[in-house]
């Protein structure tokens, strides 16, 4: 069984390897424009859970997930071209919701300030 720490120095190559194919090498046009936000491999390195995102996911996000997940057989064959092991991992694509709760927080924030500064206008 690797060790942790080679099981983040191998997630760190796959998404390193993965974007650089993704932004080079894929010519489906559903996948242009897709980023990969992280990467995680389980212990034994038998899966490797890669969390996307797009700038129009959140509208086709069924259709950009069914697509990868389509293609992760090539994207698996190139990944083990490049990354020496003795057995690659199986790839599982999941959608990265972080960026949309960041982006409903700095709404929501903006809000509060917005509202505050009417407060403060009223009071003066």
């Amino acid at each position: 069984m690797p060790t942790p720490a080679r099981a983040k120095k191998v997630a760190r190559r796959i998404h390193e390897e993965l974007a650089v194919i993704l932004q080079r090498e894929v010519s489906d046009p559903r996948l242009i424009g897709i980023s990969v936000t992280g990467v995680e491999v389980d212990r034994e390195l038998a899966y490797a859970t890669i969390f996307i995102t797009a700038l129009d996911m959140q509208e086709n996000m069924d259709e950009i997930l069914a697509t990868i997940r389509g293609a992760a057989g090539f994207l698996r064959s190139q990944l083990a071209a490049r990354i020496p092991l003795r057995s690659f991992p199986r790839l599982r694509f999941e959608y990265d919701a972080s960026y949309d709760r960041g982006g409903r927080i700095d709404e929501l924030l903006a809000q509060l300030d917005d509202e505050s500064s009417d407060d403060e206008n009223h009071a003066s």
